[in-house]
């Protein structure tokens, strides 16, 4: 079903009137502007030096999730190259609105963590299921919760190693000293409730000064934070868990294809939509563009910090790889639909990939309101097509069946729920590599490069 008959979003949510929208862009844009960003950054560090106060990092350590276990491997490098503090916390799995679709979400991070571990000079254990024994969660727990600071970040890796490891690496370990299990639930509530405190989700998360930094894929956005305050003992170092680079120089991949699922409410797909077609034609790799509906009108549950950290959170990597993002009217609910319903006519001219980019920089760089039919036709004119034409496509339902096989492909065959998201096929023998987030375009182009080698070298 394209759109759930109950919804567990509000209707303001999913179609917000205009004085919404304006409000909303209001809201949303301070949160995404690099100014009030830097204020507030600035603001901080006057009121820490002035109470001299040293670089206190929060860690918020979730020992059933995978994205915490790759954090785990990296917090004592952390801690020794940076001059902070380093104030560790144990928390459960958020769930409710924060987390919705908890078991695929479980099964999503599992693997993902599994992909790019690899990749960033990590390991991840293949001998344990989607999560670690229950029994082996508790003695973790209690095994913790006893640590001082400096304690907790010398044990962490190796207890999250042998917990990940399945039941026999985590016997295997040395006595510990173990904690009640009122001591490890009362822990457990500790950090939940300071983290709920300020306003987050997730585990394998970092937050200083105001800020927070979700797992070793935001981690070098925290170090080089740190560095521009002068607290790196190791300036000249590279960043512990850099990104990898995008390169696809030389490869020919016209044997395999990528099927892209973008929406047109997505923060994320703004700022990645343009490279994705670029990759694409850079490799040669047979691209196709499958448009889903957004979250929000899917029924997937969301919360306004959700929504605040996503949207601060996108401006961050939009400045590191120098795309414009931030002035944007939010496109969702009539916006999209009336967009949507123009994309098979450009489809059928080639121009479906053009009129996405032109909507996606429209709603989220130059902040004009397609709710406006004039900011529309901007689109559609950017985008090559001719307005008159389009208008007659404007209130058609044809979109509607091609949207929702889309949709039913990204949720049911690939277990994912969020956009973007990529499914690259092909070369014989290998499964299909399904992956969520506009930070997982490097993987696509590493595997893209991996398989294009492969058969390159088979065929020779």
């Amino acid at each position: 079903m394209l759109e759930p008959v109950q919804n567990p979003n509000s209707k303001w949510m999913v179609d917000p009137p205009p004085i919404l929208r304006w409000l909303m862009s209001k809201v949303m844009g301070r949160v995404a502007s690099t100014g009030h960003i830097n204020k507030n950054r600035r603001q901080f560090e006057a009121q820490r030096v002035a109470q001299k106060q040293p670089h206190t990092v929060e860690y918020f350590h979730q020992l059933d999730d995978p994205y915490s276990h790759l954090m785990a491997q990296v917090l004592a490098q952390f801690a020794e190259r940076y001059d902070v503090e380093v104030v560790p916390r144990l928390i459960r799995a958020t769930g409710g609105k924060h987390q919705p679709e908890a078991k695929k979400l479980a099964a999503w991070a599992r693997r993902d963590a599994a992909l790019v571990a690899p990749h960033y000079g990590l390991t991840f254990p293949d001998a344990v299921g989607v999560t670690p024994d229950l029994e082996a969660l508790q003695t973790a727990t209690q095994a913790l919760v006893n640590c001082d600071s400096l304690a907790f970040i010398t044990k962490i890796k190796r207890i999250s190693q042998a917990l990940w490891s399945g039941s026999e690496g985590f016997e295997a370990m040395p006595d510990e000293d173990l904690a009640t299990d009122a001591a490890a639930t009362a822990a457990l509530d500790q950090g939940s409730a300071r983290l709920l405190e300020l306003k987050h989700y997730s585990g394998a998360s970092l937050y200083y000064g105001g800020e927070w930094y979700w797992g070793v894929d935001r981690l070098f956005h925290l170090e080089q934070r740190l560095r521009e305050l002068g607290a790196c003992h190791e300036p000249n170092e590279p960043y512990l868990v850099p990104r990898p680079e995008i390169d696809l120089t030389g490869v020919d991949a016209a044997h395999l294809a990528l099927h892209f699922y973008p929406s047109l409410n997505s923060p994320y797909t703004a700022i990645i939509f343009d490279r994705t077609v670029a990759l694409a034609k850079a490799c040669g790799v047979a691209f196709h563009h499958k448009p889903v509906l957004p979250m929000i009108m899917r029924g997937v549950a969301a919360t306004p910090a959700k929504g605040r950290y996503i949207f601060f959170d996108t401006k961050r990597e939009a400045d590191y790889f120098g795309v414009p993002f931030g002035h944007h009217v939010t496109p969702i609910g009539t916006p999209t639909r009336r967009a949507y319903a123009l994309l098979p006519w450009a489809k059928s001219l080639n121009q479906d990939v053009a009129l996405m980019s032109a909507l996606l920089r429209l709603a989220f760089s130059e902040g004009k309101a397609l709710h406006r039919e004039k900011n529309l036709r901007l689109g559609v004119e950017a985008a090559g097509l001719d307005w008159q034409a389009a208008q007659k496509h404007l209130d058609s339902d044809d979109w509607k069946p091609l949207v929702d096989q889309h949709q039913t492909e990204m949720v049911e065959g690939m277990g994912l729920w969020g956009v973007p998201s990529y499914r690259l096929t092909g070369s014989d023998g290998e499964p299909d590599l399904a992956v969520w987030g506009q930070d997982r375009l490097w993987l696509i182009a590493a595997e893209i490069r991996r398989r294009a080698g492969r058969d390159s070298a088979r065929s020779s």
